[in-house]
């Protein structure tokens, strides 16, 4: 069923959240600016704008709560104005202009609120602050007469569990006193790079012209950006390839031939100037997760034997995935000693995997992964079958299997 809006018309002009009919499993495309960048994504029609944001956007800063509207967590300002993002769907806000925390200040530029907020201790678990600073500049942007007496009851729409309200109120006053006449406009927007950006679709449905697809196209070839702080698995392996290092790279050389040799993964697109689309299958247990994604070659050197890439991608339910992989080989007298180093971030229901179980599917991939290389390597052609990504049974009983094979070892030597 393909998506059919009722009103073409976006928010903005229309002064409310657009009319989408679609089928349950459709998703639909939405164009909307978030902190000044425009964002296009395709989403499912009952996926909230708090989702949308988190799991699509990677901004998570914009808290979920009680997910009812009661608690005020998640506010965001959608067209200049607070809106409860749990209560609103991502379809809705086609041609929106939302504003997060995110976009509020930077950590090496605060904005005036936020800062009142650290010389007030206006936080103790900092759950509800996010919330809190976005509400307080909605009031402040639309009432910057409010007088201290009424900020109790004109901030009751967040709720503090932490009873941390008498700091809160010292920090809007404080800041309302120091700028009577408005409150400074979010610091932090403008034209940037985000993690959603990667996700329109390929291909026109809905009566574009060629030019309109080119743009698409266009705005799928984007830097990726990772996340800031640590990542959620870091993997370090290395392995024996028995063949020559010059052939290992000369499947390197061929991005086509590379990406049929990675477990469940398949290239669907040369989007120009190193830059790939693709889609990837993971499978462990009852979660089952089909990603579609981009991947950026940033670094190609044969004569350092170093290959990077950046890769991150999402599934229909939210879940997202990006890393920052290098490849590195060195000859051997066996032939090739391969080392794989990567970085990963998780979101959405990937992440359910918790690190142990995500690191034991990075590292039987690898593995699944180094041997299909062989296999091209050796013959100069793509493995005979789809390579498989591990199965659910297999990872069980690997690692229970690794810790007899050590422990045995272990034995040997002592007894030695």
């Amino acid at each position: 069923m393909k998506t059919v809006p009722e009103t073409t018309e976006p928010l903005a002009q229309k002064g409310k959240p657009r009319a989408v009919k679609a089928a349950a499993d459709a998703l639909v495309e939405v164009r909307m600016t978030v902190n000044g960048t425009p964002a296009v994504l395709s989403v499912p029609a009952r996926l909230t704008l708090a989702d949308a944001l988190r799991d699509h956007l990677g901004l998570t800063g914009t808290h979920v709560g009680c997910e009812h509207g009661v608690c005020g967590m998640c506010t965001v300002l959608v067209d200049g104005e607070a809106a409860r993002a749990c209560l609103l769907f991502a379809v809705q806000l086609d041609g929106a202009d939302i504003v997060t925390v995110e976009g509020l200040g930077r950590p090496d530029d605060l904005h005036p609120l936020q800062e009142a907020f650290g010389r007030n201790h206006a936080l103790q678990c900092g759950f509800c602050t996010p919330g809190f600073l976005m509400s307080s500049y909605d009031l402040l942007s639309n009432k910057p007469e409010v007088t201290e007496d009424e900020l109790p009851e004109e901030l009751s729409g967040v709720i503090c569990r932490c009873t941390g309200y008498r700091n809160i109120l010292a920090a809007v006053e404080e800041t309302r006193a120091a700028h009577p006449d408005g409150i400074p406009a979010p610091g932090n927007c403008a034209h940037r790079a985000l993690v959603g950006r990667a996700s329109g679709q390929a291909g026109s449905t809905d009566g574009r012209d060629a030019d309109e697809d080119s743009n698409a196209a266009e705005t799928r070839r984007v830097d990726i950006v990772l996340p800031d702080g640590d990542p959620t698995i870091a993997v370090d392996i290395k392995t024996e390839i028995g063949v020559p290092v010059d052939a290992v790279w000369r499947v390197f050389d061929d991005v086509s031939l590379l990406a049929r040799c990675l477990p469940g993964a398949e290239l669907t697109e040369d989007l120009g100037e190193d830059h790939y689309a693709g889609r990837a299958r993971v499978s462990v247990g009852p979660i089952k997760l089909a990603f579609k994604g981009v991947a950026h070659v940033v670094e190609h050197d044969r004569a350092s034997q170093r290959l990077r890439v950046l890769a991150q991608g999402q599934d229909t339910g939210g879940a997202q995935t990006q890393a920052d992989i290098v490849l590195r080989t060195e000859a051997t007298a066996a032939g090739t000693a391969m080392r794989a180093e990567a970085q990963v971030y998780l979101t959405g229901r990937i992440a359910q995997f918790g690190r142990a179980l995500a690191g034991d599917v990075s590292r039987r991939m690898f593995e699944q992964f180094a041997d299909a290389l062989r296999e091209a390597a050796t013959s100069g052609q793509a493995p005979s079958g789809p390579v498989k990504a591990p199965s659910a049974l297999k990872l069980l009983f690997a690692p229970l299997f690794d810790r007899i094979r050590k422990a045995l070892r272990r034995t040997r030597r002592k007894s030695r």
